[in-house]
């Protein structure tokens, strides 16, 4: 088994059977290897978050397989799709989306604590990742106290956090200026590739995009070579 995410035939109509109903994604397939990192580009609108949304098991297709590492959880129960995000996936969107209320490593605590890691360990990995992403001295300091680039490594560290095979990026550096982008891009790229995990990563930069492994384009619903 050399895929790490495999969709197959995914077909995603919003509003189906009624007046102006919207197809989204027509029988797309996408492999990602083991260890791959691949770039999705997309204009806008043209149905990238619901491929990731998808590919994360947050959404369903219609129709096709969503294979995550062998396993077949198109159709499986809530409780085992909610095991395969928490134990097999981790997320990162544009927008940081850390809770403002808790630290940096308490942001990355938390959803070890919530994989019944134990709370010393949870502790010693999110000092463990702060400190490769440069932010070892900011670990107590909450998102208010941080800059844009700053919480976005910290989101970066969360994803991380429960070792997932796959990261489902969505435009991860969008938010950021042309400089600070490059250098978090930098240091998301650098934790992949010790991580050995895999990534499907969607951007607009086609300069980012050139970097990975691997470049695929979504169009008219289907995935095509770039």
């Amino acid at each position: 088994m050399n895929d790490t995410l495999r969709l197959e035939g995914i077909e995603k109509t919003y509003n189906r059977g009624q007046p102006g109903q919207i197809e989204v994604l027509r029988g797309l397939d996408l492999t990602v290897a083991r260890g791959e990192v691949v770039a999705l580009v997309a204009p806008s609108g043209a149905g990238k978050s619901t491929l990731l949304h998808i590919a994360g098991l947050l959404d369903t297709p219609d129709t096709g397989r969503v294979v995550l590492n062998g396993a077949d959880l198109t159709a499986k129960s809530d409780h085992l799709r909610t095991g395969a995000r928490r134990n097999d996936l981790g997320f990162v969107y544009q927008f940081h989306h850390l809770l403002p209320e808790f630290s940096a490593a308490e942001n990355i605590i938390l959803p070890q604590l919530a994989n019944a890691v134990p709370a010393r360990a949870a502790r010693a990995r999110a000092a463990d990742l702060l400190d490769r992403v440069g932010l070892k001295a900011r670990a107590d300091h909450r998102p208010a106290e941080m800059s844009g680039g700053e919480q976005q490594r910290v989101a970066f560290c969360r994803a991380l956090a429960n070792e997932p095979a796959l990261l489902l990026a969505d435009e991860p550096t969008g938010n950021l200026d042309p400089e600070t982008s490059e250098r978090v891009f930098g240091v998301l790229m650098e934790l992949v590739r010790e991580t050995g995990m895999s990534a499907l990563i969607a951007t607009h930069n086609l300069d980012l995009a050139a970097r990975m492994d691997r470049m695929v384009r979504l169009e008219a619903g289907r995935i095509v070579a770039a």
